[in-house]
């Protein structure tokens, strides 16, 4: 009776003890596959500037947009994350020199058919993955950045190359965004959505050139 009371304290001791070692593990997993906090770095309006361009069957139009608030997310000195809020209001046109032609145009950029800018004020774009590229050259492209751009309250997935670099508190990133404008329901002049346009389509494609600073 004694040496099976024994046997049996002996084998709940070794249970415990294992139990205890297997926490202690997983605790320690766990701390060690924890991720470090991201640092927010608040984009600096004043120095960022974001350019459009697009182009028709007959020729070209180019302008400025602005940001509304942004911000990269760095864990070390690598962008994880970030977003940023662009205001649908300040869209210009910088190739039109007539000034009522210039406030024709842009009023119709405004409009329903493209931008919708009543309803929708502002687009907004979502940074959820930074991937370096292996061997890039100075100067040029060294990360692949793939966020969800919305538009016109409609929210698809893009990516695009781009140069980022951190130093001495600043985050810097340039990129041209290459976006399809018929997947935001963009559809004036569209040949996705009308026939027989001729020379009055409008490509589906167009620029956005992005030269923004962030700081901590």
């Amino acid at each position: 009776m004694k040496k099976t009371a024994i046997l049996a304290a002996l084998a709940g001791a070794l249970v415990f003890t294992a139990q205890a070692g297997n926490t202690t593990k997983a605790n320690a997993a766990t701390e060690a596959v924890a991720p470090a906090k991201a640092r927010a770095y608040k984009v600096d309006l004043a120095k960022s500037d974001v350019k459009w361009h697009a182009t028709k069957v007959t020729g070209e139009h180019m302008g400025n947009i602005g940001l509304k608030s942004g911000e990269m997310l760095l864990n070390g000195n690598k962008v994880s994350g970030g977003t940023f809020v662009i205001d649908m209001n300040t869209i210009t046109c910088s190739d039109i020199k007539d000034e009522a032609y210039n406030g024709k145009f842009v009023g119709h950029l405004k409009a329903d058919d493209f931008f919708g800018v009543e309803k929708h004020p502002t687009a907004t774009f979502k940074i959820t993955n930074v991937k370096p590229i292996a061997n890039a050259a100075a100067g040029k492209p060294n990360n692949t950045v793939t966020g969800e751009l919305t538009i016109k309250g409609i929210t698809k997935q893009i990516s695009f190359p781009a140069t980022i670099t951190v130093k001495d508190g600043l985050a810097h990133a340039k990129a041209d965004v290459t976006v399809d404008r018929s997947k935001f329901d963009i559809r004036y002049g569209s040949k996705s959505f009308f026939d027989n346009l001729g020379d009055k389509a409008i490509n589906d494609e167009f620029v956005v050139s992005l030269d923004v600073t962030a700081k901590q």
